[in-house]
């Protein structure tokens, strides 16, 4: 594109977003149209979240529905959410209670937990959402903006500053982000609102409550009055008339209908919370000795989010206000001054890390006379956690080492897996300021995610035959695949009283000590291949585990803790490489479709006692020697000894076609079914147990087919031998089937043979 294009496309885009202002008129007839455009702060919010729609997500096991709006899809998933569904969901219900005046009116949304669990992710989502929903149609936000121009003798127009302005200039925007609703007068309103809520299509209703802000009242007393001293019949259309008038909409956005107060906000409590008085404007403006209201700031946090939502950051810095903000969201009020008083509609969202509560709960042993109780009994808490899912945490590592942002919406495991495993390449400028390539191998990001995730987790509910890594494995898939049998979440009775998440090491540790190895050279050596940079999994978790000494973060007894966990997450780790190896050098020897196909159509109607149909269109019955050449070759289940008189199957034999076929067929088919569903649209190859059956090979089966291979001799193999031969389709196919680079080929098969050659004998 060029130059050009790009202003062409900002200017359609401003065009789409902002509206010419229309009457009082024109806007009631939009709101009677569209009763959506007029909903409250809390509804607005609900109804913002709610567009973005849902989908289906696994955490802890289990599938959730996960709001969209959360993954930040506005922003291409910059600031999404990983993880933390049920507290999301929670809070969602929360909004939809508040909205409804369900009970929850008067509380404050509390969002608690330790650092680096997504909190800050959440405020910075939310801002995003709001200001891209703004300028759709469906969430169009108006406000009112006035002139008072030409409306009295003298009269110079309204102003913030000491210096009058004229013509379009003379039009001034509520500073708050009143309601249109709110010029009508109370009994006229209550009418309109009933006929907009008869109108809309939803449970929640709208409420406008309150009246008009002090500036805005400041202009609509001063119109009125000019009109009455004129003796004018239709007094509030001449107040209200267009040159007088205007709705607009605006872009919802920090400062627009979004407040935050960040922790190094500082001033009094009313400055931090409304605004100030200026001094220099109440000597400007002719007030007669009362203070008015055009020389307030209006830049405390609960006026920029007056019209949908407040965010006090660090809540633990700011914890003289809490008190000062009981009453506000029951009340929805606040004042300027002692006499001049403002309504508030604005969601109020508290966000802290645990500091909070434990000042919250320093006078908890006074019980009855706790003064921090009345308090405590208005903040609505939301507890976030650390993840305890592989796929988000190694989703969340990626983020904090790359520029990557899309959210992994996975359609199956496989898919899911294949990301979680993925090599990372950075560029990185070493010491000597040169740039070179550095490589995170396939399974360090999974192996960094798996010990982070295994060290959050609560060993008390873990079944029996079970530890951590299984039940993280379990978290994240749903289920576990142990050979043929297949483990399901809902196998076990889970009490309900683990703390998972709630401690553990945080993704800024991980990270740290990721980017410390990225700038370091690792102590290895190979004549071709640049294996000094690359970062193999064995490497971050050795360097997790040795950096814990050093890390404040830690207590002793979680640093020995966490020590111990390595262990495990090596073992797993290593056992996706040996995979890796294995797969790559049995590549060639893999079962074809057809033959798959062949082979279980056989054993159904071996199993029905039926015949098929052959390739000449005749009928005839399955071939017992077929079954059995299948069994003994390809899944080396079971030997000659098995097959009484010749091609004979014993019950062995019986019962694993029977268990480990049939079943699971059937079992597959019943939980993929729908209403055109036909047996004949299973792909056998998809069925988890007969995958597992099919997918895998062990070092028998490379002792079998390679009858010369000698792992011993991998680091430098001899020329012209079988092992060189088996080497070289080895790494070449670990590059093309699993993204390896020659480089971590060549290292995490070396690292695997070192193991095989133990126990190859």
């Amino acid at each position: 594109m060029a130059g050009h294009d790009y202003i062409d496309a900002a200017d359609t885009a401003l065009e789409e977003t902002y509206q010419e202002p229309m009457s009082l008129s024109e806007y009631v007839d939009l709101v009677l149209e569209n009763p959506q455009v007029a909903s409250h702060a809390s509804k607005y919010l609900l109804s913002a979240i709610e567009a973005a729609g849902t989908r289906t997500v696994i955490e802890e096991g289990e599938e959730k529905e996960r709001y969209r709006f959360f993954d930040d899809p506005h922003n291409d998933g910059e600031h999404a959410i990983l993880g933390n569904t049920d507290t999301l969901n929670s809070f969602v219900d929360d909004l939809r209670s508040i909205a409804a005046s369900r009970g929850k009116d008067e509380k404050i949304i509390w969002l608690d937990g330790p650092t680096a669990t997504g909190k800050s992710e959440l405020k910075r989502c939310l801002i995003n959402g709001l200001r891209e929903f703004s300028k759709t149609d469906d969430g169009r936000r108006y406000t009112v903006e006035w002139n008072v121009a030409g409306a009295g003798e003298g009269a110079s127009g309204m102003t913030y500053g000491d210096q009058p302005v004229s013509d379009e200039d003379d039009w001034y925007e509520s500073p708050v982000q009143s309601h249109p609703l709110t010029v009508f007068p109370q009994e006229v309103r209550a009418d309109l609102i009933a006929e907009i809520n008869d109108r809309l299509d939803d449970h929640v209703q709208i409420r406008v409550e309150g009246d008009l802000d002090p500036f805005c009242r400041e202009a609509y007393e001063f119109l009125e009055e000019q009109y009455r001293r004129q003796d004018t019949e239709d007094l509030f259309s001449a107040v209200t008339d267009p040159t007088h008038l205007r709705i607009k909409n605006f872009v919802v956005d920090v400062g627009r209908g979004i407040g935050v107060l960040h922790s190094e906000d500082d001033g009094s409590p009313k400055e931090r919370l409304v605004g100030s008085w200026m001094a220099g404007m109440l000597r400007e403006l002719d007030s007669r000795g009362r203070k008015n209201p055009q020389a307030f700031s209006y830049d405390g946090v609960l006026s920029q989010g007056n019209g949908l939502l407040t965010i006090v950051e660090d809540a633990a810095q700011h914890a003289d206000l809490l008190q000062k903000l009981l009453n506000v969201p029951d009340e929805g009020k606040v004042k300027l001054d002692k006499g001049i008083g403002m309504d508030i509609d604005t969601q109020m969202i508290i966000i802290s890390n645990p500091d909070l509560e434990a000042r919250l709960n320093q006078h908890a042993d006074r019980e009855g006379q706790d003064p921090l109780k009345a308090l405590k009994r208005r903040l609505d808490k939301h507890e976030f956690t650390y993840l305890t899912n592989l796929s988000l945490e190694a989703q969340l590592l990626r983020r904090e080492l790359t520029n990557e942002t899309a959210v992994w919406t996975a359609q199956s495991w496989d898919e899911l897996e294949s990301w979680i495993r993925e090599p990372l390449s950075i560029h990185v400028r070493d010491s000597d300021a040169e740039v070179n390539e550095k490589e995170l191998a396939p399974h360090a990001i999974e192996a960094a995610g798996l010990y982070a995730v295994v060290t959050r987790l609560d060993d008390e509910d873990v079944p029996s035959g079970l530890d951590l890594v299984d039940k993280a494995l379990l978290f994240d898939r749903g289920y576990l695949q142990e050979g043929d049998e297949r483990i399901e979440m809902d196998d076990f009775e889970w009490d309900g009283s683990a703390r998972d998440g709630e401690g553990g090491i945080p993704v800024t540790y991980t990270r740290d000590v990721i980017a410390d190895l990225l700038h370091e050279e690792q102590d290895r050596y190979h004549a071709d291949l640049p294996v000094e940079h690359v970062v193999m999994p064995r490497d971050v978790l050795n360097a997790m585990a040795e950096n814990l000494i050093d890390a404040p973060v830690f207590s002793g007894s979680e640093r020995v803790e966490f020590e111990n966990q390595v262990v495990a997450v090596k073992n797993h780790v290593f056992s996706q490489q040996e995979d890796d190896v294995l797969r790559a050098i049995m590549r060639d020897k893999r079962v074809d479709e057809e033959t798959v196909e062949e082979y279980i159509e056989h054993v159904y109607a071996w199993e029905a006692d039926e015949q098929i149909e052959n390739d000449r269109g005749e009928l005839e019955d399955p071939d017992p020697l077929k079954m059995k050449v299948f069994e003994i070759e390809h899944l080396g289940r079971f030997s000659e000894d098995n097959y009484d008189g010749g091609d004979d199957p014993d019950d062995a034999v019986e019962e694993f076609r029977t268990n480990k076929i049939i079943t699971a067929l059937n079992r597959h088919a019943w939980h993929n079914r729908d209403e055109a569903f036909q047996i004949s649209d299973v792909n056998p190859k998809e069925i988890p147990v007969i995958k597992s059956v099919l997918g895998t090979h062990d070092w028998e089966d490379v002792r079998r087919t390679y009858e010369d291979f000698d792992p011993r001799q991998w680091d430098n193999p001899p020329s012209g031998t079988e092992t060189a031969t088996v080497k070289a389709a080895t790494l070449e196919n670990m590059t093309e089937m699993f993204d390896y680079t020659e480089a971590s080929a060549e290292l995490t098969s070396r690292h695997v043979m070192s193991q095989v050659s133990y126990k190859w004998d």
